[in-house]
């Protein structure tokens, strides 16, 4: 499914950059790793995220940051909101038979919508700029307000399956979801209507 992507889609995709109402979306370089590590590096971020490692070091970063600009398999977005970091958002690229939606934010940020507004945003870019049928995504059990986000966003409940976190140095049971073109469809026609009528 992924060999069927252009390269040249993967590339335009990586040097992107997408705006929301309060919120610019934009790939990370170098100069960005002190933000992103002092974010990152919190328990309660990498406990809910698959592959952040706790501590997470200005030198995790900047191998992050040079193994995008290497051309990984993933799109990925530094989450700004007035020109402050406050986060990460994109899609993993590396399992061939599927993509998915991963994100997490600067404890400070929780809670004001920018999850919620940063995922539509990216979800929005896959639909229209892939031509894949489906994008999936994962929450910890026990991370209600990642649940939340993707319900808002429109994923549905498939089925709970157990990954390895990194900073747990163990597996954890994740609910999964799941987002099809047809919803995603759907969602953007009826919020389209709504918006008209208003």
């Amino acid at each position: 499914m992924l060999q069927d992507i252009p390269t040249p889609t993967l590339r335009e995709a990586r040097a992107c950059v997408l705006e929301t109402e309060r919120l610019t979306l934009r790939k990370p370089t170098l100069a960005d790793v002190k933000a992103i590590a002092r974010l990152a590096n919190d328990r309660r971020i990498a406990e809910n995220t698959r592959r952040l490692p706790h501590p997470y070091t200005q030198d995790d970063a900047i191998d992050f940051v040079r193994a995008l600009g290497a051309g990984g398999r993933e799109t990925v977005f530094l989450i700004e909101n007035n020109h402050t970091p406050i986060g990460m958002v994109g899609v993993d690229w590396r399992e061939e038979t599927s993509a998915e939606l991963g994100y997490w934010l600067g404890v400070d940020y929780w809670g004001q919508g920018f999850g919620t507004e940063a995922a539509r945003a990216v979800i929005d870019y896959f639909f229209e700029e892939f031509d894949l049928d489906q994008l999936i995504a994962g929450a910890r059990v026990v991370n209600p307000s990642s649940r939340n986000i993707l319900e808002k966003c429109g994923f549905q409940w498939s089925g709970v399956e157990l990954h390895r976190f990194e900073a747990l140095g163990s597996s954890s049971p994740v609910d999964a979801f799941r987002l099809s073109r047809g919803v995603w469809t759907s969602l953007k026609r009826w919020n389209n209507s709504i918006r008209r009528e208003s």
